[in-house]
């Protein structure tokens, strides 16, 4: 019998804390439930501290999932693990994983403590998490710099705490595969009490080497890799789950060890994801990128008809890649549309919200022939921005583009209670309307991203948009869907708007990241 490798997915927490990547508590509930029908062993929900909406979505979370455990994440501070451990009374399989820095720059210059001020902290933590629930993590944060030695000590200590699993970052994607696989090694023989704990590993992407970091550090020992859906994460990102785990699987005669996962929900998962986000998955992404099991060298193609697997390694269906279109149509019922959006993860709260999302589906099969799910993913999405507080709402859009001549748009908003007209010249539709719109609402924001991702094929598919606006350093996506892309873009500037306006404001106080 093969090792369990338990995956460990953080897409919730670390995954959120991309710039604009913040996530309602609802779609954190959505994301949760697709990762427990994936068979993740553990999902970390969130950072309880950090904020009352995190707290609330930890909650949430660990309220509903039954499947998985949930993890909350805390600092080596009292006020942290307490946080953690109300959060996540509700569920039924729970973990508290704490940190704190371990390499000297990181000790010196952040903390201000001295190693053994910071082996005190670490003890503590653990020991005060183990009230709360007896699976208990610590991570030494910045391991990949910190020194071997040290390393030892605390993890040792920690151990006699309690902690269950020890969690080794390369917090700063650092690390080399050879060198943090023999870190991995040398940390399990050299600590006396390695074998009443799993070791595991969470890799950032800096250099591009964060699942083969984490791979090496698995043929060293470790037994847990921490992992984000597309890669999501601070900077560069994680180690991408859907990487990770069908290396793992493809690579049964090396990997001494294999999930539980399965693996069929990997593409759904991911544009769940790359839905809620508004991050799309670049086309030659492994794994879920549109042309990952696509075909168009000659002699690929030859090879490929001939038999598959001279040119592909993995059969697409294994991780999700089927037609699975819609039966659904202008002419199906509410109980058919809310039994497939109940497949999909997604529970009405009232029966007026259904009413919205059904009248949004009938104008969608009005519009475009084919509804896949992907369509009913950017619904979803629709309808739980509606459900969001609306200071702004586009009440109507004319945009006049012609040959030789310079578009102009103009835009009839309701901002509060009052009902309001701009117009603007542009570069083009698009520019023209996002400048109408700001004429009206003047956030005084940078647009530092807009970005066009088609849901499905055909040219009647629905265009995504999404925009990040940055304001005073606050940085918040605009997501917006519509078979009509100027239309779909003035959606996703006002989303934004309206995020910007909000009194609601994600909080992270940690000083530093796993």
């Amino acid at each position: 019998m093969k090792d369990k490798l338990i995956i460990f997915d953080t897409t919730l927490r670390d995954g959120e804390q991309s710039p604009g990547a913040s996530m309602t508590r609802d779609e954190k509930v959505r994301i949760a439930k697709a990762l427990e029908r994936m068979r993740v062993d553990v999902i970390e929900a969130g950072f309880p501290a950090a904020s009352q909406g995190d707290f609330a979505s930890v909650q949430a979370v660990a309220d509903v999932i039954k499947d998985s455990t949930v993890c909350g994440l805390a600092r080596a501070l009292d006020k942290d693990i307490d946080k953690a451990g109300e959060a996540l009374q509700g569920a039924n399989s729970s973990r508290i994983h704490t940190f704190i820095a371990t390499s000297p720059i990181h000790m010196q210059m952040k903390l201000q403590m001295e190693p053994e001020q910071v082996i005190e902290y670490a003890v503590r933590a653990v020991k005060r998490a183990r009230q709360y629930t007896d699976n208990v993590e610590f991570s030494p944060e910045d391991a990949g710099r910190s020194e071997e030695d040290f390393l030892c000590r605390i993890l040792e200590a920690v151990i006699d705490a309690g902690a269950t699993t020890l969690n080794i970052p390369d917090t700063v994607g650092y690390s080399v595969p050879h060198q943090f696989g023999a870190t991995i090694g040398n940390l399990i023989q050299r600590i006396p009490n390695s074998d009443k704990a799993v070791f595991s590993v969470h890799c950032h992407n800096d250099l591009g080497l964060a699942v083969a970091n984490s791979l090496a550090a698995v043929m060293n020992g470790a037994r847990q890799i921490e992992c984000t859906v597309n890669g999501l994460g601070e900077r560069a990102g994680n180690a991408a789950l859907e990487e990770v785990v069908m290396a793992v699987r493809t690579r049964q005669d090396i990997f001494p060890c294999q999930t539980g996962l399965d693996t069929r929900e990997i593409v759904t998962c991911s544009k769940l994801v790359s839905t809620i986000t508004g991050f799309p998955v670049q086309p030659n992404k492994a794994i879920v990128g549109a042309n990952a099991f696509a075909h168009e060298s000659g002699i690929h193609q030859d090879g490929v008809l001939k038999s598959r697997e001279t040119y592909e390694i993995m059969q697409a269906e294994d991780v999700g890649w089927t037609a699975n279109r819609m039966v659904l149509g202008k002419h199906s019922g509410r109980n058919a549309f809310k039994s497939r959006m109940t497949e999909l993860g997604f529970q009405f709260h009232s029966e007026a919200e259904l009413n919205d999302a059904f009248f949004r589906f009938k104008q969608l099969a009005d519009k475009k022939h084919d509804i896949f799910d992907e369509d009913l993913q950017a619904l979803i999405s629709e309808v739980s921005i509606a459900a969001e507080e609306e200071n702004v709402k586009l009440l109507s859009l004319k945009v006049c583009s012609e040959t030789g001549e310079t578009p102009s748009a103009t835009v009839t908003l309701r901002i509060g209670n009052e009902e309001l007209t701009g117009s603007s010249n542009g570069g083009g539709a698009v520019d023209a309307s996002l400048k109408a719109i700001e004429s009206l609402v003047k956030t005084g924001a940078t647009l530092e991203l807009y970005s066009v991702n088609n849901i499905t094929t055909g040219t009647d598919a629905q265009g995504e948009v999404t925009v990040r606006l940055d304001k005073a350093g606050r940085i918040v996506n605009g997501l917006g869907a519509d078979t009509d892309i100027v239309i779909a873009s003035a959606k996703a500037y006002i989303n934004a708007v309206n995020k910007l306006q909000s009194a609601r404001q994600r909080q992270h106080p940690q000083t530093g990241d796993v």
